[in-house]
């Protein structure tokens, strides 16, 4: 196991332990990991776009990744940049706090 990573699973104290016909008061436990079910993502997307999209990590972060970008011949540099920056904004909209500077 990981240190500082979470999982997901049942701690079951098995017995204590005896020793020399002796009784120790020291427990044995057993970690036994389950799965998460299928509908519970390890890493929830926050948004999807047509352009990007944005993961919250298990460590807290959030992710932004970048779908493939499909050009065809109406495809413009200037109106991508200006869709992705707009979805970026949208995404990011509802996520961090608005400041007053």
């Amino acid at each position: 196991m990981k240190t500082g990573r979470e999982y997901r699973g049942v701690l079951k104290r098995d017995s204590d332990t005896i020793v020399n016909e002796f009784l120790y008061r020291d427990p044995h436990y057993t970690f036994i990991e389950t799965l998460p079910p299928a509908a519970c993502r390890r890493n929830p997307r926050l948004f999807d776009g047509k352009h990007i999209t944005l993961t919250r990590w298990t460590d807290g972060s959030i992710r932004l990744y970048f779908k493939k970008m499909r050009t065809n011949t109406d495809f413009s540099i200037d109106g991508y940049a200006f869709e992705v920056a707009n979805e970026i904004r949208q995404a990011l909209k509802g996520l961090v706090e608005e400041k007053d500077y």
